[in-house]
């Protein structure tokens, strides 16, 4: 018996468009477009059975795809990366005239369940420090100046790496870091990071770094520091100290917000410290130290 081979639909034709776009002038791998390829053809299959197409789909449309997308018990996460795809797809069609508007536009993105931070202890973060001190070796001094200064102002991994001999100011005790998008912001520093600095800049690094090198942090080659070469190193000195459970750098950036909060620091001068763009992205924070203070109420109150 000869298989029915099914004609392309216009929902067809676009999609195979927009996914020629990201192959081409996007130049995106195989399997993201894979990965397109397979959230866009359920959605067109989806609009076929109402008798639509992508092109004509408005702003219901799009939610009853997601509602349907629900009801086959696919999770929130999942109906976010559906909705994702969407928005890409339609804001290109949008750019080539193929739609007059954008649909996604209407539709609200799921609700998805707020993951916590994990942050360290107050005890953790003096052992994770006090590691590289008691080692006392080039690699330990540099290390123990890394870890102080990304605990003391609360940078990313990423700004961490890339900062510069000139973005340090030691004598007013200051670091600015460029976050995402290069904004600046000025952050303090505080006296045992200031310390560990002088010390790596005096000691070590010269003897490291070439002269032309504008990094502040380096390797033993010179080269500088990179993500993943300060993630092995965080995970050494985390196992030196008895942390057994996994650590990476950017919970350093968390237990930094959580303990300035739960010392009752100001939510907005944390925002600004962490170089956050909306305050909501910085309240998170509060929800780990309520918790905390609900912990502590259950531990030692005789009615909690």
């Amino acid at each position: 018996m000869r298989a029915t081979i099914r004609a392309m639909s216009e929902s067809d034709l676009l999609v195979d468009a927009y996914l020629t776009h990201l192959k081409v002038e996007r130049g995106l791998g195989a399997a993201t477009i894979q990965a397109y390829a397979t959230d866009l053809s359920r959605y067109a299959r989806h609009l076929e059975s109402e008798s639509l197409d992508v092109a004509s789909a408005d702003g219901a449309a799009i939610s009853g795809f997601l509602y349907a997308l629900s009801k086959s018990e696919l999770s929130a996460r999942s109906q976010a990366r559906y909705l994702s795809s969407l928005r890409g797809l339609y804001k290109w069609l949008l750019s080539e005239k193929h739609v007059a508007r954008d649909p996604t536009e209407l539709v609200d993105s799921p609700r998805l369940p707020r993951k916590l931070p994990v942050v360290l202890s107050k005890d953790e973060i003096l052992a994770l420090l006090g590691a590289p001190d008691l080692d006392d070796t080039p690699l330990g001094i540099r290390d123990a100046a890394m870890l102080h200064t990304m605990y003391a102002a609360g940078l990313r991994v990423s700004e961490l790496v890339r900062l510069e001999l000139g973005d340090v100011n030691l004598e007013t005790g200051f670091v600015q870091a460029f976050g995402k998008g290069r904004k600046r912001r000025i952050v303090p520093l505080g006296t045992p990071a200031r310390r560990r600095i002088e010390r790596w800049k005096s000691e070590v690094r010269g003897r490291w770094a070439a002269d032309s090198s504008r990094f502040l942090f380096v390797t033993e080659l010179g080269t500088p520091m990179t993500r993943q070469n300060f993630f092995a190193r965080v995970r050494h000195w985390a196992l030196a100290a008895g942390i057994s459970r996994p650590i990476s750098p950017h919970k350093l950036r968390h237990s930094f917000a959580t303990h300035l909060l739960l010392g009752g620091a100001d939510l907005r001068a944390v925002q600004t410290m962490l170089g956050h763009a909306d305050v909501t992205t910085t309240q998170v924070y509060t929800h780990v130290t309520g918790e905390h203070l609900s912990s502590m109420h259950r531990r030692y109150h005789p009615r909690g």
